[in-house]
């Protein structure tokens, strides 16, 4: 366990290697919020509108809340594995006495803390600027709830990520491109990251809850705000776990295949 918590100490303090990079994904987050804000507002201009199920108190509240979910969520260094099975460095922790698995949900930690952080400062000042009237959810079971939700969240987006990164095995100068693919586009806005799911045809929104990704940001929020409750978020819980021993399995097999594949080409 100590030195797990290395880990996470030094991955903490590296976060801040790359200054401009972090500060033009803030710049990024803060931008796409305040313009989604602004987007929202003006659909919803009489606060006593309904579009899909959402007023403009709820519409609000899922931009905010969307950003503080993309902190715990998609915050991640498991984004660097790709690029260390190119180049061959994953050789070094082979050779080490520690999981790699584990090693990667460390550095994984520190990012979320770190970006949450951020995360929980910039609402709160955007807050002040913007003053929106936002929804409360005060009742602690669905608080909890949400909670367990955001649990199945970031293992699953773990091992999506795992998965994705491990294409490197057998495309080590393409693993970038199948990133990006994943990350930029398919995640984003099938998580209902771009926005709510539930304004899509509803064929369309019962194909996507048959995969992983709603389970990563639009689950937890719609919880959150109380569209959907009983046997409906037991459901949904169910599916989002479900996936997530389906994915860990996955992961391990892609894994052990890919080693093979990697010792086999003497790298």
């Amino acid at each position: 366990m100590k030195k797990y918590f290395q880990i996470f100490k030094i991955s903490f303090q590296q976060e801040f290697s790359y200054r401009l990079n972090f500060i033009m994904w803030r710049v990024r987050n803060i931008l796409q919020i305040i313009l989604t804000f602004f987007l929202w507002s003006s659909v919803f201009k009489n606060p006593q509108t309904e579009v899909f199920g959402y007023n403009q108190e709820k519409i609000l509240t899922y931009v905010f809340g969307i950003l503080i979910l993309r902190a715990i969520v998609f915050s991640a260094r498991a984004v660097d594995v790709a690029g260390e099975i190119s180049n061959g460095d994953i050789t070094n922790f082979l050779l080490k006495p520690i999981s790699y698995f584990k090693y990667w949900a460390t550095r994984d930690i520190a990012s979320k803390v770190l970006n949450l952080s951020f995360s929980i400062f910039e609402i709160t000042i955007l807050f002040l600027i913007l003053k929106p009237h936002l929804f409360l959810q005060v009742n602690p079971l669905i608080l909890f709830t949400v909670l367990v939700s955001l649990v199945a969240a970031v293992i699953l987006f773990f091992c999506l990520l795992f998965i994705t990164n491990m294409s490197a095995f057998w495309m080590p100068e393409n693993g970038w491109a199948v990133q990006f693919l994943f990350i930029v586009i398919i995640t984003d806005f099938f998580s209902g990251g771009v926005f709510p799911l539930d304004i899509l045809p509803y064929t369309f929104q019962k194909i996507l809850y048959s995969t992983p990704f709603p389970y990563l940001l639009f689950f937890p929020l719609q919880v959150y705000l109380g569209k959907i409750a009983g046997l409906e978020i037991i459901r949904g819980l169910v599916t989002a776990f479900t996936w997530v021993l389906i994915l860990f399995m996955t992961v391990k097999f892609i894994w052990a295949k890919g080693l093979r594949r990697y010792s086999a080409e003497g790298r």
